[in-house]
């Protein structure tokens, strides 16, 4: 069964451009992972700090390597301290 996965990002006061700029690096490689359907970066109309992924993965095996890849360590150096909250949810379609 496919997995959704929502994650919501809100960067620190003064770091929104660091980590979009961080952000928009993971959605080429990923889109490009063995299992990942969808892969979307959003970032907020009102909010310029707040940013959300929609992701869909064939199976969460396949997005818990995706978690441990390389570029997703990368991006977690370099927006070390200019983050100010994540949360994930795993979620399934409802039909």
């Amino acid at each position: 069964m496919a997995l959704t996965i929502v994650a919501h990002i809100t960067a620190k006061p003064g770091q929104e451009s660091l980590v979009r700029s961080e952000l928009e690096k993971l959605v080429p490689v990923t889109r490009e992972e063995t299992g990942c359907l969808q892969y979307d970066l959003h970032s907020d109309n009102e909010n310029p700090s707040h940013f959300m992924f929609f992701e869909n993965w064939k199976s969460r095996e396949l997005w818990q390597t995706h978690m441990n890849a390389p570029h997703l360590s990368a991006y977690m150096t370099a927006t070390e301290g200019a983050v100010e909250s994540f949360t994930l949810h795993e979620m399934t379609k409802a039909d």
